[in-house]
């Protein structure tokens, strides 16, 4: 595996007022990751607002919507690194109005900081919340009760809060789930320990980040690989035509007699090595590895979510779309299929258009065979309808136009999750993971 610094993405969720967008300001402001302009602008809008302290929320809330009603609309995405790990941040609304977004932001994110008031306990935004994220299944789950300094740092209501959020996360199968007390707003327990939570004994949020374990919330087992760009090119031409419009494969691979044909994309999930078998999906052709390729050379062996090359000993017809797979781990291929799906589009699903999906690199027209249910992310209840309105979330049943290579979204969010786009408009209107 690389050495490089791993990149960890995580999100915040919480009712509004729970205090996420201070969290994070707390965490770029305590981490030293802001420029003194930054620190600058928002204490001038603090003081104009009549503040004492600088409202570190200003830092995420970025909107100018967002500024003046003092909420979280959309997802306010930052960056920041320490020496051990690198950091991007999803600030997502609290509002259920806006469950879209976090759906989004979710979908890509290792971990989920579910913050809870410490004088409100767990509500039924917490559950939505938790919800959605075991629907994306975010692999782990931090439950971070804020605003301990305002319940005098109570041991016993942090254990209370904790226990009865745990047994909420097992309904749902989630099981990685880390309890930390802290106030944001002073700083206990995000960056420094502090000096007002000693019987704590778990590690402050952003060393707990640092060390989470995330090597496994990519699937290291099924080799999928879909090809994104077929490159066919003769003699010397490889140097100036495939370097210069992919920057990404090496002369080395260049058949100086042959020619050279490879295929292009990235490793979603497994590994490969030179020599290994592969299988061609939808077609079922199969062939070995030739070589795999990169910018810096030849590789050995290959990982997910590495961006390669790979060529076969085979001349095989490969197109965009197609995935090379290991036969001894075989994914679905079918042109029906069930799914969860989040309704994003303003305009109400209409069950009698086609739309058009987005699954890998594979773009096919698709039909919605019925709605099976809707969810109430508030309840969990599911209700019988035949439309979805925005922010919906529903149990659906899809026909596609060609067939689509796939596994359960439970077993690989790559090759499990897909878009949906409305031909006419080109716009995204749904997000959905096939069960």
């Amino acid at each position: 595996m690389s050495n490089a610094i791993q990149l960890l993405r995580f999100i915040t969720a919480g009712s509004v007022d729970d205090g996420k967008s201070t969290l994070i300001g707390r965490l770029l402001h305590d981490s030293k990751s802001i420029f003194e302009d930054q620190l600058s602008a928002i204490a001038k809008t603090s003081t104009r607002r009549g503040m004492e302290a600088v409202d570190l929320s200003l830092l995420t809330d970025g909107l100018q919507a967002e500024r003046e009603q003092g909420i979280t609309i959309d997802v306010a995405y930052r960056y920041f690194a320490t020496p051990k790990r690198k950091f991007i941040i999803g600030d997502t609304p609290g509002h259920e109005q806006y469950t879209r977004n976090m759906v989004t932001a979710a979908s890509t994110a290792n971990l989920a900081v579910i913050l809870i008031d410490a004088r409100r306990g767990v509500l039924t935004q917490t559950r939505r919340h938790t919800f959605i994220a075991s629907l994306v299944r975010v692999p782990h789950i931090v439950l971070a009760v804020n605003k301990m300094d305002m319940v005098g740092y109570s041991e016993a209501t942090f254990d209370a809060i904790c226990a009865e959020y745990r047994a909420f996360a097992a309904q749902l199968g989630l099981h990685d789930v880390t309890c930390i007390p802290l106030s944001a707003l002073i700083g206990d327990m995000v960056v420094d320990r502090g000096d007002n939570l000693n019987w704590y004994q778990g590690s402050p949020l952003l060393e707990h980040l640092e060390n989470i374990v995330i090597d496994y919330d990519v699937n290291t087992t099924d080799f999928r690989y879909p090809v994104q760009w077929v490159c066919r090119v003769h003699g010397s031409d490889f140097g100036s035509n495939v370097t210069r419009r992919s920057g990404l494969v090496s002369t080395e691979t260049v058949d100086e007699a042959n020619g050279f044909r490879g295929y292009m994309g990235r490793i979603e999930s497994g590994e490969i090595q030179a020599g290994d078998a592969v299988t061609v999906l939808p077609s079922g052709r199969t062939s070995r590895v030739k070589e795999i390729a990169t910018y810096d050379g030849n590789l050995q062996q290959a990982y997910a979510p590495q961006s390669i090359a790979i060529t076969l000993v085979d001349e095989i017809d490969i197109s965009r779309g197609d995935m090379l797979v290991k036969a001894d781990s075989l994914p679905n291929v079918a042109k029906e299929f069930e799914a969860m799906l989040c309704w994003l589009s303003e305009s109400p699903l209409d069950t009698n258009r086609k739309y058009i999906i987005k699954h890998t690199t594979r773009v096919v027209k698709c039909l919605f065979s019925r709605i099976e249910s809707r969810m109430d992310v508030n309840t969990l209840a599911r209700h019988s309808t035949t439309t979805l309105n925005m922010n919906d979330i529903a149990h659906v049943a899809m026909k596609v136009q060609q067939p689509l290579v796939f596994d359960s979204y439970a077993l690989n969010r790559s090759t499990g999750s897909f878009i949906v786009i409305d031909e006419a408009t080109n716009n995204t209107v749904a997000a959905g993971m096939i069960i």
